[in-house]
């Protein structure tokens, strides 16, 4: 009697469990329709290139060669264009410099549709967050990137290019093509993990190449997760193998934050330790963040340093890597202008072996070809907001408060109404007289506004000491039988990597 009472009670139960959740599953889905037709609404006066009934544009964005088919859309819609992704997530497709001043010049926050897919990896660090608490955060970090903090990083980035220069040496000897993409981002996570850790000279260890590893694996499964209807809901997606192999790569990035993060502080308990680090030649990142004091005298908490350590890991070493690879392999494409940076360097050099700081600002034409390298690949080639009040543009259409927008970089920095003969490879656009009376919403390679990446100056500096000791030890060129497919996974990346031809110039390098 017993175990029929108890099998009809479990019975129930699962009715009871099975009913709730078709409840739940169907408030939710009325939730979507009353948002989508709010967003659809919001962006009935803007026509756009027709959507999938189920996917919307989204398997157009999967595709191979997806940013140029948004340049195309450019194109035929002026300014913008509706762009969802599934049916449910739609944004407002921006491109154009007047409109990305009416939303960027504002605070607005990032887009939580998709900036909360970054939660579970790196916290709520500055990416993210918004409001007061953006600010003060923002606030204590700012010291971090201060010229006198930056100037000692010059020969931190030389020397792990150095690294990186001889290991392309013994492969160069070897004629033939190689990617250089994993290399630049073996070089730039050890410059970082020296900014960022005061980590020594000995290299990237395992578990350092471990999270390397990681943070390419997770980059992947984002971009993949946003473009994805299937993975938009989280209950549904850490079910998914993608889902349990994204919490995998972010327990190893986790890990290796962490322990850094404990062994700095143990070290900060020893009073031998404390001496090291303030006879230091620098401060690292870490260093900053653990010293850095609020208005009330608060220290940031173990989880906020967490997420700003995660965050500018993910930040700083990614984005610089699309930028370097993309660069060089835009000195391959254009021998010229590849020749007219080395003679630049090398007469900057003279006889020394060595860069100091004040030779970054001589740099002119290497800054004009870098500036340009970065317009045509720009290492974020989309970013999201969603506007916190109705933003109203140039030619009198508006959008009302919670609208989701996304600026198109890649699409702005190839808009022909703003940038003529847009595909041509041509630094003088950043000479002295043309930047004049240019749109300052016109080139926003680091987003722009009170938002705009807080270390572009570090990467700027980073870039111009990697790629001028890049010039001065080889001669680079293109290989026509594996040029670079454009690839979007968060920052600018290949999808076949980017293989060059490297030849050694020998005696005229510098040491």
């Amino acid at each position: 009697m017993v175990p029929a009472l108890l099998s009809l009670s479990l019975s129930r139960l699962g009715l009871w469990a099975l009913g709730l959740i078709l409840v739940l599953g169907f408030l939710k889905f009325i939730r979507l329709l009353v948002r989508r037709q709010f967003l659809a609404k919001a962006m009935d006066s803007f026509p756009g290139p027709p959507t999938h009934w189920l996917f919307g544009h989204a398997l157009e964005i999967q595709q191979t060669g997806s940013l140029d088919k948004v340049v195309s859309w450019a194109h035929q819609f002026p300014y913008a264009h509706p762009l969802w992704f599934g049916q449910f997530l739609g944004f407002l497709n921006i491109y154009e410099p007047d409109y990305a001043k009416a939303v960027y010049s504002r605070g607005d926050p990032k887009a939580p549709d998709v900036y909360n897919y970054f939660l579970q990896w790196i916290g709520k660090g500055l990416l993210v967050l918004d409001g007061p608490t953006w600010f003060q955060h923002r606030k204590l970090l700012t010291p971090g990137f201060h010229y006198d903090v930056l100037k000692p990083y010059v020969k931190v980035f030389a020397d792990s290019t150095h690294t990186m220069l001889d290991k392309w040496e013994e492969k160069a000897r070897k004629d033939k093509s190689f990617d250089i993409f994993s290399d630049v981002g073996h070089m730039a996570l050890d410059s970082l993990m020296k900014c960022t850790f005061g980590k020594g000279n000995s290299g990237l260890g395992h578990r350092d190449h471990n999270y390397y590893l990681a943070v390419s694996d997770l980059t992947l499964l984002m971009q993949q997760r946003i473009a994805s209807l299937q993975y938009h809901n989280d209950f549904i997606y850490w079910l998914t193998p993608h889902g349990r192999r994204f919490l995998r790569a972010c327990q190893v990035a986790h890990d290796h934050t962490d322990q850094v993060i404990r062994e700095r502080k143990a070290a900060l308990q020893d009073e031998k330790e404390q001496k090291k680090i303030q006879n230091r030649r620098h401060l690292d990142f870490l260093d900053i963040l653990l010293g850095a004091l609020d208005e009330n005298g608060l220290k940031l908490s173990d989880a906020d340093l967490r997420a700003e350590v995660d965050t500018f890991m993910f930040e700083g070493h990614d984005t610089t890597t699309s930028g370097i690879s993309w660069f060089l392999y835009c000195m391959a494409l254009n021998p010229e202008h590849q020749h007219r940076c080395r003679e630049e360097v090398r007469e900057i050099l003279g006889d020394r072996d060595s860069f100091q700081w004040d030779d970054l600002g001589k740099m002119t034409y290497l800054t004009m070809c870098i500036k340009e390298s970065l317009r045509l690949y720009p290492p974020v080639p989309q970013v999201y907001r969603q506007l916190s009040k109705p933003v109203s543009f140039v030619d009198g259409r508006s959008l009302p408060a919670g609208s989701l927008v996304s600026l198109h970089i890649y699409a702005l920095h190839r808009n022909s109404a703003v940038w003529p003969d847009p595909e041509v490879f041509d630094p003088l656009r950043f000479s002295p007289e043309n930047v004049t009376g240019r749109h300052p919403f016109a080139f926003m390679p680091f987003s722009a506004g009170p938002r705009n990446c807080i270390g572009q100056q570090f990467a700027m500096n980073e870039m111009k000491v990697v790629t001028a000791l890049c010039l001065l030890r080889f001669e680079f060129a293109v290989d026509p039988l594996q040029p670079p497919i454009k690839l979007l996974q968060l920052v600018l990346r290949s999808k076949n990597g980017i293989y060059l031809h490297l030849k050694p110039l020998g005696s005229g390098t510098e040491k």
